[in-house]
């Protein structure tokens, strides 16, 4: 039997070192809204597909700070300009130009944390 899930990426996992300054950032940067959950053993932050399918929590831990941990690419709000936009000015790093490809076009940064974390724009 071969094994097939609904999805390869289960969740994701980023670490920051204060959880209600990156809430706001990725609030800010994404257009998302992030939820706070404090209910399990260590508090995250969450934002939810519409789907229930894959989410990225925010949580408090050690962040890379150098940009070579795994980059984690995320759905905006709006355009990709708009996005960039938005990650400047809530403090992030634009490490790259607009790059198109066949499923669209995304960009690169670095959060305040360092953490490496792309902006993605599918084609329409």
């Amino acid at each position: 039997m071969t094994f097939h899930p609904p999805h390869a990426l289960v969740w994701a996992e980023l670490p920051v070192s204060d959880l209600d300054k990156a809430i706001a950032y990725y609030t800010a940067t994404t257009g998302g809204t992030w939820t706070r959950d404090d209910t399990g053993p260590n508090p995250i932050a969450v934002v939810q597909t519409l789907d229930n399918g894959v989410a990225l929590h925010l949580y408090p831990g050690t962040p890379a700070g150098d940009g070579r941990g795994p980059t984690l690419h995320l759905a905006c709000d709006g355009t990709l300009e708009d996005a960039l936009e938005r990650v400047e000015r809530a403090g992030g790093d634009v490490i790259s130009p607009v790059i198109d490809i066949p499923p669209g076009r995304f960009f690169y940064t670095k959060d305040p944390d360092g953490n490496s974390v792309g902006f993605f724009e599918q084609h329409k």
